[in-house]
């Protein structure tokens, strides 16, 4: 559970850069002076905030899940409050989704605002160890603070897109604008840095979760045969892809659409075959101890 540390520290750098972009963008396109990086700055807050205050909300309504009592799901219930009990975190809201898309995530700034969301084709296709060691992987999320950095991080690459599009339309000089490579540059790289932080931020943190969560649960085995499941289960049922939960693709413990060819560098999740193969050398590592 040491990732909890290196991740805030990484995530104070992202704040800065993803910050730095937009001041540095804001600045370019208002007519560098003062002005414009207050008008950055403000941007910068604003959307940091808003993202600080809904990072839990978002992706439960997309999910259109309920909260369960215990008398609904007691073995979610006893799972997760043994486990946060054992890291010693206060017991998360519960809720489940009505897809049969199987998978799962957990949302909320901090532990204490925390949610964890199963979806009912995953509660149907795993067994009660392979849940233990799903709900393990999603608490780990929220302990590491992953969710928080995740939502920020989305909201950051909102922004600098919609920079782009304003650098496309008012930024810089008439002879700039009329200029197509330019304005296919500004269009295309902006957001494309963006999204390939995101990106990076959530393969290297579901390597953290996969780990941490192992430990918190005893059980590394269970989470592999768990991702198993879901590799095939959620190529036979994806989820649709709405506007809103493509936005909250990161934050699903496997990936929720169908998959597709392209490039390890575009993808949200790190490949379930690197995912497995980790938790079952920490497995054999824990057995020869």
């Amino acid at each position: 559970m040491a990732h909890g540390h290196f991740n805030g520290v990484k995530t104070a750098v992202l704040f800065g850069l993803l910050g730095g972009v937009v001041l540095l963008a804001s600045f370019l396109l208002f007519g560098g002076n003062a002005q414009a990086l207050t008008i950055g700055l403000v941007i910068a807050l604003v959307v940091n905030g808003i993202a600080y205050w809904t990072s839990g909300s978002v992706a439960v309504r997309a999910m259109r899940a309920r909260p369960v009592t215990e008398a609904e799901q007691p073995a979610m219930h006893r799972i997760v409050r043994e486990l946060s009990e054992r890291a010693g975190q206060p017991m998360p809201q519960l809720y489940v989704s009505p897809t049969s898309a199987p998978n799962a995530f957990a949302t909320g700034r901090n532990p204490r605002n925390a949610k964890v969301c199963a979806t009912q084709g995953i509660l149907d296709i795993l067994d009660e160890r392979e849940l233990r060691g799903v709900l393990g992987h999603e608490l780990m999320h929220v302990y590491n603070r992953d969710i928080l950095t995740s939502s920020i991080a989305a909201a950051m690459a909102s922004v600098i897109t919609y920079l782009a599009y304003m650098a496309m339309f008012f930024g810089g000089s008439r002879d700039e604008r009329s200029n197509p490579l330019a304005a296919m540059l500004i269009l295309f790289l902006g957001p494309l840095a963006g999204g390939v932080v995101q990106m990076a931020i959530s393969r290297t943190r579901e390597y953290d979760a996969d780990e941490d969560g192992a430990q918190l649960t005893g059980d590394p085995l269970a989470l592999a045969s768990a991702l198993r499941k879901l590799e095939r289960g959620t190529q036979v049922r994806p989820l649709a892809p709405e506007r809103q939960v493509q936005n909250s693709a990161h934050l699903f413990i496997a990936n929720p659409f169908r998959a597709q060819d392209v490039s390890k560098l575009f993808s949200t999740h790190p490949p379930m075959a690197e995912r497995i193969a980790r938790l079952e050398e920490m497995a054999y590592g824990y057995r020869a101890r």
